[in-house]
C-alpha cells in the first residue's frame, strides 16, 4: 500500500481504542473474491481508455476540456483527467465541492452554479489565496454585488460567467441583451473578472435519438452564437464559451462558438449513456466510450429457485434513471431493488451463494455520492483505492 492512501485509512482504524482492521472494502493486491461488497469498482484500463480518448479528440478539434468533477467527486479520478486527458481544470457545482478538489491540487476551478448564500460566497472568495483560478456562474444582478463584496474584503477576485438559458429552462438569463448587461455589471464590479459564457444545455445530454439531439444541439448553439456576437459588438470577449456534456460534445465542439467542453460521464459510463445513441446508432458506452465504473455485488441468498438476492440495493446506487444492467452476463438480470436488497432474475439457476456480479448503475453521478471509496483493478486484481473525497459535499 502506498504512503498517501495508509495514511487514508489508518485514520480509520481506531473506534473507541480498539483495533477494528481496515474501514475499507479492499486492499491493494487483492482478487475480487476478496473484495467486501457492495463496492464501487473502477476497471483502471477501461478509464484511462475513455479518458485518453477524449482528450485526443479536444486536442484534435482545438476545443479545451474542463471535465466535470461532480460526477466522480474524486480528485485522483481530476488529476488523471488533467494527465492523460488534457483536461484544462475542472467543473464542479458547489463551494463545499471546489474547496475538495482546490485542496486536493486542482489549480482551475469552475462552479458551474450560481452561488447565493453568503457563508458560500464568503468561503469561495478565500479560495485563491490557496493558489487556484477561481470562476462562477452568474445569472443575477444582485449577486454581481454580492460576490464582487466579498471579493473585495478577501483581496481576491472571483471569475464570473453570464450563464444563458439556451433550452434547459433552469438557471441562466434570457440570451442577447440580457446577458450583455450582466456582462457588463461584472466587467464594472470590483473583484471580479468577466470571463464569458455558461451555456450548457443538461437535457441534450440524454435524448436518445441522434438527430433529435443534433437538432436541438443547432438551436442551443445558435442562441450562444448570437450571445456572443453581441458581446464582441459591446466590447467584450469571451475567452470561456463553455457546455457540451457527454451526450453532445461533439455537435459544440465543431460549432466554431464554444471553446470548453464539461463533459463528466464519458469517464465513467452508466446504463443511461448506453441508450444513447450516436451517428451509428450505437450507444454511447458501446461505441465512443467503455463501462468503466461498477457496483460490484455478492449473491446473498437463493432460496427461490428462480430468483437470487444481492447485497446491493438502493443504498448503494440511485434509480432515478432506472435499474442497473448485469455487465458481461445475458442469463440474469438486476429486477428490483429495496434498501439493502437486490433481486436478480435467475430463471436457469446458475447463480450460487457467494457469486459477484458487475453492476452498471443507471446514473453514475448520484450513484457515486453514495460510497466513500473507488476500488481500482486492473486485470482482476486491486491495484489501489482512491477516496471519494467530495461525497457529500452539497452547498
Amino acid at each position: 500500500m502506498d504512503d498517501a492512501l495508509k495514511t487514508q485509512v489508518d485514520r480509520r482504524l481506531d473506534w473507541n481504542g480498539l483495533e477494528v482492521g481496515y474501514d475499507v472494502p479492499a486492499l491493494p493486491g487483492m482478487t475480487l473474491a476478496d473484495v467486501v461488497t457492495p463496492c464501487l469498482m473502477l476497471d483502471l484500463d477501461a478509464l484511462e481508455r475513455n479518458v485518453a480518448r477524449l482528450g485526443q479528440f479536444v486536442e484534435a478539434s482545438g476545443v479545451r476540456l474542463r471535465a466535470h468533477g461532480k460526477m466522480h467527486k474524486a480528485v485522483d479520478v481530476a488529476l488523471l483527467q488533467q494527465r492523460i486527458g488534457g483536461s484544462v481544470g475542472i467543473c464542479c457545482q458547489k463551494v463545499s465541492e471546489a474547496e475538495a478538489f482546490v485542496r486536493g491540487g486542482i489549480h482551475d476551478v469552475l462552479i458551474t452554479n450560481e452561488v447565493r448564500d453568503a457563508r458560500m460566497i464568503a468561503r469561495l472568495a478565500r479560495l485563491p489565496k490557496l493558489g487556484a483560478r477561481v470562476l462562477c456562474c452568474v445569472d443575477d444582478a444582485s449577486n454581481v454585488a454580492e460576490l464582487s463584496a466579498a471579493a473585495m474584503r478577501e483581496g481576491t477576485t472571483i471569475g464570473c460567467l453570464v450563464e444563458i438559458d439556451v433550452g434547459q429552462g433552469r438557471c441562466g438569463v434570457a440570451p442577447g441583451e440580457e446577458a450583455v448587461s450582466l456582462a457588463a455589471l461584472i466587467s464594472q464590479a470590483q473583484g471580479l473578472s468577466f470571463e464569458g459564457l455558461q451555456a450548457y444545455h443538461g437535457g441534450l445530454q440524454h435524448v436518445s435519438d441522434h438527430a433529435d439531439r443534433a437538432g436541438r444541439a443547432r438551436e442551443a448553439i445558435a442562441k450562444t452564437a448570437t450571445t456572443v456576437d453581441m458581446l464582441r459588438e459591446a466590447g467584450y470577449s469571451c475567452p470561456i464559451v463553455g457546455g457540451g456534456g457527454t451526450g453532445s460534445y461533439r455537435l459544440e465542439a465543431l460549432s466554431g462558438v464554444y471553446t470548453e467542453l464539461q463533459c463528466g460521464s464519458y469517464a465513467f459510463m452508466d446504463a443511461d449513456y448506453g441508450r444513447v445513441r450516436d451517428a451509428q446508432g450505437r450507444g454511447l458506452a458501446a461505441g465512443e466510450f467503455e463501462n468503466a465504473l461498477f457496483i460490484l455485488t455478492s449473491v446473498m441468498s437463493h432460496r427461490r429457485q428462480n430468483s437470487a438476492v444481492v447485497d446491493a440495493g438502493l443504498k448503494s446506487m440511485s434509480l432515478d434513471s432506472g435499474l442497473p444492467l448485469v455487465f458481461g452476463r445475458t442469463d440474469v438480470t438486476y429486477a428490483k431493488a429495496s434498501d439493502e436488497h437486490g433481486e436478480v432474475d435467475d430463471p436457469q439457476a446458475r447463480l450460487e451463494i457467494g457469486d459477484r456480479l458487475k453492476l452498471v448503475p443507471g446514473h453514475c453521478d448520484p450513484t457515486c455520492n453514495l460510497h466513500d471509496w473507488y476500488v481500482c483493478i486492473r486485470g482482476g486484481i486491486v491495484e489501489t483505492l482512491w477516496p471519494i473525497g467530495a461525497r457529500g459535499k452539497s452547498w
